[in-house]
């Protein structure tokens, strides 16, 4: 079964004459368009940057420099921008983040188990270890990756899903001067498609695609990429009585809009209320939700690496390749002297003086050059936290596998406060899945969960997530309350490092004698005072076993006691027949 969207859309689409009298019409998406216009000059500045940091992470910043160096020289271009960068994204995936449901009040535990179980099904679905890796890399370059958490009418053969993928900053548009993108009164997408596409699936487009007044910002491609043929497609998004409406138009055309809608006009496009977009910022920028990156602070450095090494390259080569001084009126023939395949020179007049030819001095290559390069190389290190010790170097002496894994350690606070940004982002996107599942998740959905029981399937629908009666008090009815969960984030994945740390600690813990039920209580108390990953289900362990121990022992008193009671019991018994024994012998002894 359809859901109330889906049906709205299509009779959009196929049945036009069905909708009422529309609220967004051409006059409506011209003011919007001169609005969309003055938002991108707003983020004119931020485009460039991020156009020109692509370049820089490229290699291919030679181009901004050509116009002051001379022609013929040489143009090193480094990696060691481009290696500190890949080693904060290999951070980054190292650290795989992973959801944990939990809930607010008790009677919404089942639930939180059950979305625990599937928010991850439904990432892997929508291949998010692509897009969480993809919104890293345009975090280094340009301090901003976006996430767009979309629902899809279109997956799941029409039954529609959850969909997110990555937003390029040069195509999303806000007010300027605000912080967060919620703030926004207004925000746009931009996307250029061709216009075969346009008209084949928007029949009502035919003959009205033009060129458009519109530009957005574009990278520069290694292809030539033509644009002529293309239209650019808008996604405008805006809030009004604190709803959240959507709109999608080419030129003046209106293609869809969730107020011409007689249900969506009430409702809004996501009950949620909030922009699809969730901004994960690097380093924090004042006035604006974007951010810079790491390429904006190393360039400078990057920069000055490479005239340095332009400056020893030109004088290498110059020193490589031999020059002479040769007199106007000379007896040397200079095209005999510059043929090296000649075994002998003419040379004109009794003799060859000194003063004829004289090879030309290049000297050697000041010191301060060399020193220069070597610093500016160890201050683009420290600026980007990207010492020895964080790539498995060692310097200084340090062999120790100790001293090294604490040096490690310390240099990659740098990097685990940059993973936790991203995992409040994270966490966003996780509660706006959530939100989607309340909204759409109308029919049962079968998902397959890989737990440490083996692969086990699960069905879910919004039913556990829509609002829910309080019951009565004194005859009073409390109303209803709606489902809130919190989520935390973990990291699903760990380097081998941490994974042999772990390890380590293991078999340490055994050898001290954690597990040894007779040192539980010693064992707990020093657990108490430890902070490690998996610390909870050591102490559990320990606890178990201390606990198996209590009741051994309590086992062996109850029996020493029945023991004790049962030899004390036997005693007696055996006196009683003794004494009758006795006594019957006795008798007879008498009778005879």
């Amino acid at each position: 079964m359809e859901n109330t969207k889906q049906i709205q859309m299509k009779e959009a689409h196929i049945f036009p004459e069905v909708m009422p009298e529309p609220v967004i019409g051409a006059e409506q998406v011209r003011e919007a368009a001169v609005l969309l216009k003055k938002y991108r000059q707003g983020k004119a500045n931020l485009e460039k940057r991020v156009i020109e940091n692509e370049q820089w992470f490229k290699m291919r910043h030679w181009q901004q420099f050509r116009k002051t160096a001379r022609p013929g020289d040489p143009e090193p271009a480094s990696g060691w921008l481009f290696n500190s960068i890949a080693n904060k994204h290999a951070d980054a995936m190292d650290n795989y983040p992973e959801p944990n449901v939990l809930p607010r009040e008790e009677s919404d535990r089942q639930s939180a188990e059950v979305l625990g179980a599937v928010l991850p099904a439904i990432l892997e679905r929508c291949r998010f270890e692509r897009t969480y890796s993809d919104i890293w890399w345009k975090k280094l370059k340009s301090g901003t990756g976006v996430y767009g958490v979309f629902w899809n009418p279109q997956l799941e053969n029409g039954l529609g899903d959850i969909d997110i993928r990555p937003v390029d900053v040069l195509n999303l548009f806000w007010e300027p001067g605000i912080r967060d993108l919620q703030d926004s009164r207004n925000l746009f997408t931009v996307e250029l498609t061709d216009n075969e596409v346009l008209e084949e699936e928007y029949p009502q487009l035919r003959g009205k695609l033009h060129s458009s007044a519109l530009e957005i910002g574009q990278y520069l491609y290694d292809d030539s990429v033509d644009t002529s043929e293309k239209s650019a497609v808008v996604d405008w998004y805006y809030k009004r009585d604190g709803l959240l409406h959507y709109c999608k138009f080419v030129n003046d055309t209106v293609l869809f809009a969730s107020e011409n809608d007689p249900v969506l006009r009430e409702t809004g496009w996501y009950s949620h209320g909030k922009y699809p977009f969730i901004a994960d910022v690097l380093f924090p920028d004042e006035g604006t939700p974007a951010g810079f990156g790491y390429v904006d602070v190393m360039k400078d450095c990057q920069m000055y690496i490479d005239r340095l090494n332009q400056a020893l390259m030109r004088h290498a080569l110059m020193a490589s390749r031999k020059r002479y001084f040769i007199r106007d009126n000379g007896a040397v023939n200079e095209k005999e002297f510059a043929d090296w395949d000649r075994d002998f020179i003419h040379v004109a007049g009794s003799g060859l003086g000194e003063d004829s030819i004289r090879e030309v001095d290049i000297g050697s290559m000041d010191g301060l050059v060399t020193t220069m390069l070597s610093q500016k190389i160890d201050e683009l290190k420290e600026i980007s936290g990207n010492r020895d010790f964080s790539q498995g170097g060692t310097s200084g002496g340090v062999t120790a596998a100790s001293a090294i894994a604490a040096l490690q350690e310390a240099g990659s606070k740098l990097s685990r406060d940059m993973i936790k940004g991203s995992y409040r982002a994270f966490a966003d996107v996780g509660y706006l899945c959530i939100e989607l599942l309340r909204q759409f998740y109308t029919e049962p959905r079968c998902f397959r969960i890989a737990g440490q029981n083996g692969e086990q399937f699960r069905s879910i629908d919004n039913r556990m997530l829509l609002p829910q009666q309080q019951g009565a008090f004194f005859g009073l009815e409390l109303g209803t309350r709606i489902p809130v969960f919190d989520i935390r984030v973990t990291a699903q994945k760990s380097s081998p490092f941490s994974k042999a740390a772990q390890n380590e600690l293991a078999k340490e813990l055994y050898s001290l004698g954690f597990f040894r039920p007779d040192q539980g209580e010693q064992a707990m108390a020093a657990l108490d005072m430890m902070d490690f990953e998996g610390r909870e289900m050591v102490k559990k362990s320990v606890a178990e076993n201390l606990q198996m121990q209590k009741q051994l022992v309590q086992m062996q008193q109850q029996l020493t006691q029945l023991a004790r009671a049962a030899a004390s019991s036997v005693v007696p018994a055996a006196e009683n027949e003794e004494r009758e024994s006795q006594e019957e012998s006795n008798q007879n002894e008498v009778s005879a």
